[in-house]
């Protein structure tokens, strides 16, 4: 009988055999685990810098390296991470040093299924009692929100500063970020969350219909206006409005929206009383506001309204190995809400869409894998199963016919896969900066 499995426990296993590591991955994940693997000890120890994870399953023969040596590594540079060594008999006397270092358990092959499983077990209820007892142990709240990279752990330090309080916020990045999970994170992380959170897309609803959407409008007020109708602010009376794309409202458009930020009133269409209205307005734009500004195209008294708190998402690219929860994530749910066996990503289609640049960001991801799960002829997706953009450069001509930017594209590609998307590292070996470079990737 399987043992539960701990809420939310991460696992990575290490091998260079890719049969014992399918073995234990596919193991693992029909009991719950959330599991990572690596078929060496350096490659091991950079996911480990990238992920959090709660137990490591490690050999102790790799091809770059030994088990032990991997054991004192994690047991003396990640603090709460259990370990869980694996040995052939001839290998005992290893094992036996690898507790030394910091291993907690050994199992021996071959090992049965309810072995491993007890062993794990074993020794994740050995770092929960770690953890419990540790002095000011501060847990990062994610908010519901995928991820784990530098980039969005401040996102999650300033959701957590901001969320209680009412202050207006202004949310920047690329499309598909996830502006809207963040807006919600703030409302419903707030004391407001039980009144209402009311999505609007700016950039949905044409300029001409706008304000009637936003502020509602008196019955008679115009051709059509049969009936008094609220707005949308009206609608979130008490509670948070969230103006997705605000750039795209117009300056005559904008001078209200300015007045219902710094008087808390607007006028119905038809109406000549002003509404009172208590709304936290949070905006989003995946545009440069303060360019829109010195063009005459924004209101620069709006732009700073707005951005009493800034939040920056960064693009997926820019994320590290989030993309590898993400696929883990919307792989679990796909392959639920259809029925279907789970599938299991190889490391060529990994490595192939974490050095894809990703212009769609997560909506873009997510969509990919859910395509990839219905069209899924078995329960594996490998690199020939992505589209041809992911797989371009190993299909084009390496010879002397290339053009420059052909060159150039492989080679910042290139550079970006082997610094896993760090741009900042990627920017020093290429010796450009990182302005230059995220228009180069753009382009």
């Amino acid at each position: 009988m399987k043992k539960k499995t701990p809420v939310n426990a991460s696992v990575l296993v290490v091998d260079d055999s890719i049969e014992t590591v399918e073995l234990i991955r596919r193991n693992l994940v029909s009991a719950g685990y959330q599991v990572y693997t690596a078929h060496a000890v350096q490659s091991a120890i950079a996911m480990l810098e990238s992920i959090r994870v709660d137990l490591v399953i490690t050999d102790l023969k790799m091809p770059d390296g030994n088990g032990v040596q991997l054991v004192q590594h994690v047991s003396e540079n990640f603090k709460g991470v259990g370990i869980l060594v694996i040995t052939a008999f001839p290998s005992i006397e290893g094992a036996v040093q690898s507790i030394k270092v910091g291993a907690e358990e050994y199992v021996v092959k071959p090992f049965t299924d309810q072995e491993l499983f007890s062993a794990v077990e074993r020794v994740l209820s050995k770092t929960r009692q770690f953890k419990r007892a540790e002095p000011g142990r501060l847990v990062p709240q994610n908010f519901g929100i995928i991820g784990e990279s530098e980039e969005m752990l401040k996102v999650f330090k300033t959701i957590a500063k901001v969320k209680s309080t009412t202050a207006t916020v202004l949310i920047t990045g690329e499309s598909g970020t996830g502006k809207e999970l963040v807006a919600r994170a703030l409302h419903y992380g707030g004391h407001a969350s039980n009144a209402p959170f009311v999505p609007v897309n700016c950039a949905g609803i044409p300029d001409s219909l706008l304000e009637s959407e936003l502020f509602g409008y008196m019955k008679g007020a115009f051709t059509g206006a049969t009936e008094t109708r609220a707005g949308f602010f009206q609608t979130a009376d008490g509670g948070t409005i969230f103006l997705d794309e605000i750039s795209n409202t117009s300056l005559a458009m904008q001078a209200k929206l300015l007045r219902v930020l710094q008087e808390k009133e607007f006028y119905m269409i038809g109406s000549k009383k002003p509404h009172k209205v208590n709304v936290r307005v949070i905006a989003a734009t995946n545009v440069d506001l303060m360019q829109l500004v010195k063009k005459g195209l924004f209101r620069e008294d709006l732009y700073y309204r707005l951005n009493i708190i800034s939040i920056e998402l960064p693009p997926l690219r820019e994320r590290g190995n989030d993309i590898l929860l993400l696929i883990s994530f919307f792989l679990t749910r796909y392959t639920r809400e259809l029925g279907k066996d789970m599938i299991h990503v190889t490391s060529k289609a990994t490595q192939a869409m974490k050095a894809y640049s990703w212009p769609g960001n997560v909506r873009e991801l997510q969509n990919l894998i859910h395509r990839l799960v219905i069209l899924a002829d078995d329960n594996s997706i490998d690199a020939p199963d992505l589209p041809e953009s992911f797989r371009y450069s190993a299909l084009r001509s390496k010879g002397l016919d290339r053009t420059l930017e052909e060159v150039e594209r492989e080679y910042i590609t290139n550079v970006l896969a082997a610094s896993a998307n760090n741009l900042s590292q990627a920017a020093r070996v290429l010796g450009i900066d990182r302005k230059t470079l995220r228009e180069k990737m753009k382009k």
